[in-house]
């Protein structure tokens, strides 16, 4: 229901229909529509990411490799955000102005942000990275550029590409604004 109606457009008699019980009944198990759209939320976001791809190893790159790295974990996580975009938009849309929702959300991220932030540092100490990049910023920018991208292109249709063009493209960013000057050209 609120993939179909959105947050504000789900009604709980809707919901209850939808899973066989009557509005009364639909108290026994949750409170508010806040509180069942706050444990989907959090069961969409524990899932999401599952399959992506392991940044720790981005250390352990060089060359060629590191371009294959941010292409693929650029693919997986477009890959997943398209799969799950009515409910990855509405998630967006909530999160703006719930405070429960985005804890969530801050706190379901912060094991992948710990190991992106140490990949980065592991790429400074090899010579990879701008050693003037403070991981933590980095990070946050990065991760706030292809989520809002993700919801523009599969939410709101704002983007006309290929899936393949797209997730390349985003790669680029991620190595150009990443990787030394020498990294990158060595194409």
């Amino acid at each position: 229901m609120f993939e179909h109606d959105g947050f504000l457009g789900a009604r709980i008699s809707d919901i209850a229909k939808q899973a066989g019980l009557s509005h009364g009944s639909f108290y026994n198990y949750f409170d508010s529509k806040e509180e069942i759209f706050r444990g989907v939320a959090g069961a969409m976001q524990e899932n999401f990411g599952a399959h992506s791809v392991d940044s720790r190893l981005l250390g352990s790159l060089s060359g060629a490799s590191l371009r294959k790295w941010f292409l693929e974990s650029s693919r997986r996580y477009l890959d997943e955000y398209q799969k799950e975009a009515r409910i990855m938009g509405v998630i967006e849309q909530v999160s703006r102005y719930d405070d429960a929702v985005r804890a969530a959300r801050l706190a379901r991220r912060e094991p992948y942000f710990d190991r992106g932030k140490a990949a980065i540092r592991s790429l400074q100490r090899m010579g990879l990275a701008d050693k003037r990049l403070d991981p933590s910023i980095v990070l946050l920018a990065l991760t706030a550029m292809i989520t809002r991208f993700a919801e523009m292109w599969f939410v709101q249709g704002e983007v006309e590409s290929s899936f393949e063009h797209g997730a390349e493209q985003i790669a680029i960013l991620f190595m150009n604004a990443l990787l030394s000057k020498d990294t990158t050209e060595a194409r």
